[in-house]
């Protein structure tokens, strides 16, 4: 046990170096942004002569002028934050990129409307006439004919971001929302045929306009490379077939995915993948599921809740369905921790990733299993047999939320009994919100520092 614990021990001091890494690539790319932010209005104000603000219309319109082309350069960077690129997820973080891309809707949402507040109002002022008859005439004039888009773009907009609102999303199902969210492509067109058609920046020759095209053109190069060629690419070269399904306990199945030179293709624990299983009921939809087991040269799984019509029809695939798959993504991964052991806490189908990344750990990691009765301990066997090979522990809470024995074991001091070491440990928490929540809360009131606790990017 002693030469093994030393071989683990080895093999991950690595990723403190990596978790370094991942800290200058993220202090980098902020900086980068707001760089973008600053040259993006350097044109506006080198080609704004002196008293562009004499009165009110040209205040106004300077306004809508400034908001525009903020709103275009964030939504530039807000499709790029989701243009699925490997490294970049790897640099700043899956969960970061996704949160980053909410917040940042939120602003582009209000700097359109703004804009178009500001640009209605201040030709308003110019020509003397109400608000109402200007919004007509800009959608009549012909000199004005990408304006009509604008408006157009504007509306998916706001709705997109009405939508997006918690508790409106949360009655979603994921096909539902994914398809509506397509919609911010249509927005996307829109907002680049406006500003290049009637932009004061961009709508003539120079340099405004030069490199407003290179950036349009670099982000549509990474999401086409993101979503469409790279994954083609990976399934082309693995051919990935369903290879069996086994139940696992009640309402959980794993699915077992065997493909070609399984070798190279470059997973970690604890990431996920997009799967969409090709047959006569699956092939238009595809779900992320994190791998529950460490990849390996054989085959991937994924461990799966039958909790909505797609999960139970995953049930039926037949071994041989053809998979085409996106990804590895995600940063749940070992090479994120910066302290040398680790606590795992899992509830329902988080067991998944959280068993896989016990086999990528270093040894003494500790497992804390959430769970409504027995019967929902899946994968136990395994991870047990894992424990005992890696010489780690694992504590089983089981019962209802509001009793005694859980209630307390994710308290503050709960946590510090089971687990005196806490805040010398990395914490990975994968599981139902409420778990998570309560969890972080938790953790933190015991001492444990947010930059050592990890969560399982599985939002939508």
């Amino acid at each position: 046990m002693d030469t093994q614990r030393a071989e683990y021990e080895a093999r991950f001091r690595r990723p403190y170096r990596a978790r370094e890494s991942v800290d200058a690539w993220r202090a980098a790319t902020i900086a980068g942004f707001w760089a973008g932010l600053a040259l993006t209005l350097a044109p506006w104000w080198a080609n704004t002569p002196d008293g562009f603000l004499s009165d009110s219309a040209a205040s106004l319109t300077a306004a809508g002028r400034i908001t525009g082309l903020l709103a275009g350069y964030v939504l530039l960077v807000q499709v790029l934050l989701m243009s699925r690129l490997g490294w970049l997820e790897r640099w700043l973080g899956a969960r970061d990129l996704l949160h980053w891309h909410r917040d940042l809707g939120v602003f582009v949402v209000a700097l359109v409307v703004a804009h178009a507040a500001f640009i209605t109002l201040g030709y308003a002022g110019f020509e003397r006439v109400g608000p109402p008859r200007e919004v007509a005439r800009l959608l009549t004039v012909d000199k004005y004919e990408y304006m009509s888009g604008a408006f157009i773009g504007t509306g998916l907009l706001v709705a997109l971001a009405v939508l997006s609102m918690p508790r409106l999303r949360r009655r979603m199902s994921y096909e539902v929302w994914h398809v509506l969210h397509l919609s911010a492509y249509v927005v996307l067109v829109l907002a680049v045929g406006h500003q290049f058609a009637v932009g004061q920046e961009m709508s003539a020759p120079g340099i405004s306009r030069y490199t407003s095209m290179l950036f349009w053109c670099a982000v549509v190069a990474a999401v086409l490379w993101g979503r469409i060629v790279a994954p083609l690419r990976m399934n082309l070269r693995h051919r990935f077939r369903v290879r069996e399904i086994v139940p696992e306990g009640p309402d959980m199945i794993s699915i077992y995915i065997a493909g070609r030179r399984m070798r190279g293709l470059g997973v970690r624990a604890g990431q996920f993948f997009r799967w969409r299983f090709l047959d006569r009921r699956n092939w238009w939809q595809a779900h992320p599921f994190s791998m529950s087991a460490a990849p390996n040269n054989d085959w991937l799984r994924l461990t799966v809740k039958v909790v909505g019509d797609h999960t139970a029809g995953l049930r039926d695939l037949r071994p041989g369905t053809p998979v085409f798959v996106e990804g590895p993504s995600g940063d749940f991964t070992a090479d994120r921790r910066r302290q040398a052991r680790a606590l795992l806490i899992a509830g329902g189908s988080g067991i998944g990733p959280v068993r896989a990344l016990l086999e990528e750990l270093p040894p003494r990691t500790v497992v804390l299993y959430r769970a409504r009765n027995a019967a929902e301990l899946v994968l136990r066997a395994e991870l047990e047999m894992l424990a005992q090979a890696r010489d780690a522990q694992i504590w089983y809470v089981i019962g209802g939320r509001d009793e005694p024995g859980p209630r307390r074991a994710f308290s503050p001091a709960g946590l510090l009994e089971l687990v005196p070491d806490l805040v010398r440990r990395d914490v990975y928490l994968c599981g139902s919100a409420g778990l998570v929540d309560a969890s972080v809360i938790a953790l933190r009131r015991a001492g444990v520092p947010a930059r050592q606790i990890h969560l399982d990017p599985f939002e939508f």
